[in-house]
């Protein structure tokens, strides 16, 4: 099928992968512009714009798809569908009405849960025993379209955002070139989403970051795995940022002593533990600030930890 592929990030280009890899003609490729990066802020591609010039892949890479010149650009390919997978751009009505078989989305969620910007983070961060895929035909509403088909896997106790982001990328390459088959043979109908379990998965901010150490623990560690590639879990220590890359939480056993929630109940090389609303959390990986990432019994030997400190921001 000929198409027009709209992505950005690393799971847009999975996608992209598994649609060149199922022999689509991809006519043009529309990815966010390049954005400032790393300490030297210099100018980055997106990762969807680094595999389309190494397949020669025409690309386009408009502010705005309401511009004359991006509506321009996907009428000339001349595409049966579009595509779209993780862009970070609004498709106006002129674009969705633009190809014959419409704008086809890959989303990251079983729909209707978990519409919106961070489907993966919120999932795990709900607890939620399992995510997926959906194929959607995108209408105006925000990931309001019917749906082709749908996809599921397990959330497991050590998933992150980052090890559910590949699964879920890998899984929707399979989904949408099974899904686009099935369209353009005229097989495959969209169906309406249910009315009953609508929500939403807002943006992921950096104002979300901390841990609250009155949650309980098992609430904390799905946070340090949702947030383990933005903006990532932190804490205090002694004044200073710590951020918390793998955790596990465990129950408090009977009659053990109480504290106060955030202080370290014990320190050994295999973890740090400490006092949560209810259970502990133990501490696997964490990072200062301006350091490495590091198991914990290499972050004490820059950074000693004692039993009976207080963990969280300071109180002005």
């Amino acid at each position: 099928m000929r198409l027009v592929f709209a992505g950005t990030p690393g799971f847009a280009r999975t996608i992209l992968q598994a649609l060149l890899d199922a022999g689509h003609d991809i006519a043009l490729v529309l990815t966010q512009p390049d954005r400032p990066a790393g300490r030297g802020l210099k100018l980055k591609p997106s990762e969807v714009k680094v595999l389309a010039l190494d397949r020669n892949l025409p690309v386009h890479q408009p502010e705005s798809l309401k511009t004359p010149g991006a509506r321009d650009a996907i009428a000339a390919a001349r595409a049966q569908a579009m595509v779209v997978a993780a862009y970070g751009l609004i498709l106006p009505q002129a674009v969705l009405d633009s190809v014959s078989l419409g704008c086809i989305n890959v989303h990251a969620s079983l729909l209707p849960r978990w519409r919106g910007a961070a489907p993966i983070q919120r999932a795990i961060q709900a607890g939620d025993p399992e995510t997926g895929i959906s194929i959607m035909r995108m209408e105006a509403g925000l990931d309001t379209g019917p749906i082709y088909l749908r996809a599921s896997i397990r959330i497991g106790p050590d998933d992150s955002a980052h090890s559910l982001h590949d699964k879920l990328a890998h899984l929707g390459g399979l989904c949408i070139v099974r899904a686009l088959t099935g369209i353009e043979a005229g097989t495959l109908e969209p169906i309406a989403q249910a009315l009953d379990g609508i929500t939403y998965a807002s943006k992921i901010s950096k104002d979300e970051a901390e841990l609250n150490w009155r949650l309980g623990a098992v609430e904390l560690d799905r946070q340090v795995r949702a947030f383990d590639s933005f903006p990532v879990a932190q804490t205090h220590l002694r004044g200073e940022i710590v951020r918390v890359w793998r955790s596990h939480p465990l129950d408090r056993p009977p009659g053990s002593p109480a504290a106060a929630a955030g202080v370290v109940a014990s320190v050994t090389d295999a973890r740090i533990l400490v006092h949560c609303g209810t259970g502990y959390l133990a501490l696997d990986e964490l990072q200062r600030s301006g350091g490495k990432r590091l198991p914990v019994h290499e972050f004490l030997r820059g950074c000693p930890v004692a039993q009976g400190e207080q963990l969280g921001p300071p109180i002005l």
